[in-house]
């Protein structure tokens, strides 16, 4: 058993996420525009979005009990963004519209014949989440904390407090502010971050080092090629495997990342091995893609344990 199995699931009730929420008005396109060059769209969604934001949705649709804190405009923004949250089943009580603040919304193009897409962000006000005695409180009495690029800047916080519950970082967006991963039980990039941050010869060399700087697991994600794990049980042993894409008819990658990591989170807290959590995770991402936006063909439950158990995409180690 590693530490991270031992951790997992805490001794609370549900999950706490911590990070950024958006709007995101989608447009999918059969080719990307030209500078200057009007090109008609062929769909568009107006949807919610956000790193953190998005794991909580996929959190509640399968199940799990979950609470987003963040901080929005007190404009009608963040007002649709509470919202949509909260038609989710997400509990927003920790979600703050602030006064006199801008919140944040992506435009999204997306190419019909790739489903890939170009993501322009505009963050608002970059108001940090100074955790309330009330956001604390949520935690502390979490089974799991999951953090995104906004809201990693509270792990110490979380720490001197003497929060117990296992925290996971979601790191996947360039020049974000680096979380230090001594006190964090999972660690989930992407390549790419990982590579970054941990320097290396090869890709095993660049998740030894992650796991060096105090994770017990790391996760890292390879978009249409799956993902990766490690992680080093009590006698410090190494264990890696690797977990395949699951094959869907892509229409958008969009949120694919946020919703794998809201699943490996919601598996971590049913207590399931982490290469089986990976795999359910990368299985509810993949029939994410399914949309255009990146929430609305988010699985529930009953769809993704039918997906995992009639399709191909298990882990070899």
């Amino acid at each position: 058993m590693t530490d991270l199995d031992g951790r997992a699931g805490g001794t609370g009730r549900g999950v706490v996420c911590i990070g950024i929420a958006t709007i995101d008005a989608v447009v999918e396109v059969e080719r990307l525009p030209l500078s200057d060059e009007r090109v008609p769209g062929v769909g568009a969604a107006l949807s919610g979005g956000g790193t953190a934001a998005t794991a909580a949705v996929t959190l509640a649709r399968l199940g799990i009990s979950v609470t987003f804190v963040g901080r929005v405009g007190e404009d009608r923004s963040g007002h649709w963004i509470r919202d949509e949250l909260a038609a989710e089943g997400v509990d927003v009580h920790g979600l703050q519209l602030r006064e006199g603040r801008r919140s944040p919304l992506s435009a999204v193009l997306v190419e019909t014949a790739t489903g890939a897409r170009a993501l322009v962000p505009d963050p608002g006000d970059r108001e940090p989440i100074e955790l309330t005695a009330d956001d604390l409180e949520r935690c502390a009495a979490a089974a799991w904390v999951h953090v995104d690029h906004r809201g990693a800047a509270a792990i110490p916080v979380l720490v001197a407090a003497g929060i117990r519950a296992p925290i996971s970082v979601d790191d996947g967006v360039p020049d974000s502010p680096r979380a230090e991963l001594r006190d964090v039980a999972l660690y989930a990039p992407t390549v790419p971050a990982l590579r970054r941050r941990f320097p290396a010869h090869d890709l095993e060399g660049s998740l030894g080092a992650a796991l060096d700087a105090g994770p017990p697991a790391v996760v890292a994600t390879r978009g249409g090629d799956g993902a990766v794990g490690v992680e080093r049980d009590e006698e410090g042993r190494i264990r890696r495997f690797e977990v395949a894409a699951w094959p869907v008819t892509i229409r958008s990658t969009l949120g694919a990342g946020d919703v794998f990591h809201g699943a490996l989170v919601a598996g971590l807290v049913e207590g399931r091995p982490l290469q089986e959590a990976v795999t359910r995770a990368a299985a509810c991402a993949a029939l994410s893609c399914r949309g255009l936006d990146g929430r609305s063909a988010i699985p529930d439950r009953g769809e993704l344990d039918a997906f995992v158990a009639d399709g191909p995409g298990g882990g070899r180690g």
